[in-house]
């Protein structure tokens, strides 16, 4: 999760940056930063809180510059406070330094005990801190040459913004496993970020992904120069169309919202029910729902009302905090639901617990059947390339049956999207990362030794 952004050659980077963040505020909610640099030096603002509760315009209007890099928080682990927030900044012997990242470092542990060994000191739990301290400690004399040796020194999945006093440098691993587009602002300045519905807020014109193993690096008077650090080993997370990804979003070139319809269609072929009506978990799951009614043939509703005033409760740290906001959150519409047969669609099954709310909930309204379908498949293993997954032993589906949760649950019945229904709704023109559901850390890290505690 997290999002980042990078904006160069903007007649106003910071509210670019800030409208940029809003577009993506799905993707964290912890804290936000903007960090913007004129060629003399860098002005950072952060803070805990969503992007529109945190920056006024007095603020954008303080922060000078036509470079911007800025970040939506998600913890994946580790510590909440506003230290843990980004960009990470600091004074070096270069001069000043700004860094945004998404995703995990693997190998973090490792790498900030030889950089402690070496005389380092820490302020944060997070692995983005690490890039700082290798950037600062290498020995070369030019920045990007810094930051290569910075590169070659971590492992797992990252897309980083690096902003100097008058550049900025743009990278994504060589896996390609957390999104990151380019676009090409109205008034000639380029801007980068998580998701393509950042373009579409600020009017940006979508150019084309950050390749996998790719470094641009924009200067002023001068077009963004591409260098292909590594090889790419192409494996985009699966999850973002699964769940993170907002449905107007263009991740890797497919549309978000279009990938959640054919699993949906292909849920609905491999776990068919006997119902009389579709109904998803808003708002992630409404796009497969109606996939799966159109697989079905039956009848779509909106049977199930969410109060967008409350945040997501996938990503709040405590599970008393889960499930309280469930309650908050969800309300069903009784008269579309008293007497019948209903399958209710869902993104993912982590812990059950909210599902296991949800379906009590429909029950409560009158239901006469519950069938809980899944649009992905059993999460079986945490995810180390920065997804908020629990322990193994937190996941429901490594310790039960479909069958044995739907009757904790008070299903009728439970049915997972297969991972060869996934590969298939995805499309087999590339290998996606679905390490979740078949275990396969081929970033490096494993289910029993994370080495990513800190997080982004």
């Amino acid at each position: 999760m997290c999002a980042i952004v990078g904006v160069f050659g903007a007649k106003k980077a910071s509210t670019v940056a800030y409208y940029s963040l809003f577009a993506m505020q799905h993707r964290g909610q912890e804290a936000t930063g903007i960090s913007t640099a004129n060629g003399e030096r860098i002005f950072m603002y952060k803070k805990r809180g969503m992007v529109a509760d945190v920056f006024s315009q007095e603020t954008l209007d303080s922060m000078e510059g036509g470079c911007a890099v800025g970040h939506n928080r998600y913890s994946t682990a580790g510590s909440e406070s506003a230290g843990d927030s980004q960009p990470v900044f600091a004074k070096y012997k270069l001069g000043e330094i700004s860094v945004v990242h998404n995703g995990n470092l693997v190998n973090k542990n490792e790498v900030r005990n030889r950089l402690i060994d070496r005389g380092a000191i820490f302020q944060t739990d997070m692995d983005t801190e690490n890039i700082i301290h290798l950037i600062a400690k290498s020995q070369n004399d030019a920045l990007v040459d810094r930051i290569k040796d910075m590169i070659y020194k971590i492992e797992g999945a990252y897309c980083l913004a690096i902003q100097s006093r008058s550049k900025m440098f743009v990278i994504r691993d060589r896996f390609g496993i957390r999104p990151l587009s380019l676009g090409k602002l109205k008034d000639g300045g380029w801007i980068v970020a998580s998701e393509t519905c950042a373009f579409d807020l600020v009017g940006a014109e979508f150019v084309r992904d950050v390749k996998p193993g790719e470094m641009l690096i924009f200067e002023e008077g001068k077009e963004p120069l591409s260098e292909q650090i590594f090889e790419p080993d192409y494996h985009p997370c699966a999850f973002e169309y699964i769940y993170f990804a907002r449905p107007d979003s263009i991740i890797d070139g497919k549309n978000v919202y279009e990938m959640r319809l054919r699993m949906g269609r292909k849920l609905a072929e491999e776990t068919p029910a006997d119902i009389d009506l579709v109904l998803p978990v808003p708002d992630s799951g409404v796009a497969a729902a109606r996939g799966y009614a159109d697989g079905l043939g039956v009848p779509f509703e909106m049977g199930i009302v969410r109060n967008h005033y409350v945040g997501r409760t996938f990503i709040e740290p405590t599970q008393e905090i889960r499930d309280l906001k469930v309650k908050m959150k969800l309300s069903p519409i009784k008269h579309l639901i008293r007497g019948k047969r209903v399958a209710i669609i869902d993104d993912s099954l982590v812990r059950g617990t909210t599902s296991k709310q949800i379906v009590r909930m429909l029950k409560e309204a009158g239901a006469k059947e519950v069938h809980m379908r899944i649009a992905a498949p059993e999460i079986k293993y945490p995810c180390r390339y920065g997804i908020d997954t629990p322990t193994k032993q937190e996941l429901v589906s490594t310790k039960y049956t479909p069958e044995e949760i739907a009757k904790n649950m008070g299903a009728d019945s439970l049915g997972f999207l297969s991972i060869e229904g996934l590969k298939e709704s995805l499309g087999k023109d590339r290998n996606y990362s679905l390490v979740s559901f078949d275990g396969d850390y081929f970033a490096g890290g494993s289910a029993e030794s994370p080495g990513c505690a800190g997080g982004c």
